[in-house]
């Protein structure tokens, strides 16, 4: 039976690390996938989880799910008032001109022909922010496109706010796309990383979580290891130390 990675688990609530290419649910995205989180968990738990949050399907990292309607609906007025903070490693092209900064750019309702066909196209931006910081960078002796060598970077983003796909979009906005997404990055780069690094998937991780525990009301602080994808990236390219990034938790008193 498949199984999948459990960060932390109560009588409340289970927090996995979601693997690349793995719906949360059932969805008009994929009518054709057979796998999804929320199925595979129930099995492996042996009871009902609500989700309570989602990522998308080439997104990896922390998935929060709770044991109990009411714990789902405690957690859900959490995330409403902005008390679930996140903060994600992604690897773009390009090099940033700043060590850190914020992107604020509205967003337009992403409409997709199945999930949002009702959608109204003519609603106006929402107001979307993004926080970043450079991590590392590297250049390799690589030409990819018009250039001698290619540059990519190890950046965290910090979302303030919760639009669809706007971590993918803010950084395609900076003219940094994510390397593997293949709906708002650069092809060229994709093929690039597919061929010299075996990586077939989105370098998107949510790697961290902080949330009031629904019941004890401590803070729980979450964190989703690396897979093999990204720790031969990271490694390969020389952009960070795989082993630096673990799954783990820690529960601390409320200041």
């Amino acid at each position: 039976m498949e199984e999948l990675e459990i960060i932390y688990q109560d009588q409340y609530l289970v927090v996995i690390n979601k693997p690349s290419g793995l719906l949360v649910h059932r969805s008009l995205i994929d009518r054709r996938e057979t796998r999804f989180a929320i199925q595979i968990l129930r099995e492996q738990i042996g009871q009902y989880v609500y989700p309570v949050h989602r990522l998308d399907k080439p997104t990896s990292g922390v998935l929060v799910f709770a044991l109990s309607k009411e714990i789902a609906r405690v957690l859900s007025e959490q995330i409403v008032a902005h008390g679930f903070h996140k903060e994600y490693l992604a690897v773009v092209r390009g090099h940033l001109k700043e060590q850190r900064g914020v992107i604020d750019y509205p967003l337009k309702e992403v409409l997709d022909k199945m999930t949002d066909a009702k959608a109204d196209p003519d609603k106006p931006a929402k107001e979307a922010v993004t926080a970043y910081e450079r991590l590392s960078e590297v250049e390799l002796p690589y030409a990819v496109g018009r250039y001698e060598t290619t540059r990519y970077t190890l950046v965290r983003l910090t979302p303030r706010t919760g639009r669809k796909h706007q971590l993918r979009r803010h950084m395609k906005h900076l003219l940094h796309p994510i390397l593997g997404d293949t709906k708002y990055g650069r092809n060229e780069h994709n093929r690039f990383i597919r061929s010299t690094y075996d990586a077939h998937r989105l370098l998107l991780h949510a790697k961290t979580l902080r949330l009031r525990h629904p019941v004890t009301q401590k803070v729980l602080y979450l964190e989703a290891g690396l897979d093999g994808t990204w720790s031969r990236v990271l490694s390969e390219m020389r952009l960070d130390e795989p082993g630096h990034y673990k799954t783990h938790y820690r529960m601390e008193d409320a200041v």
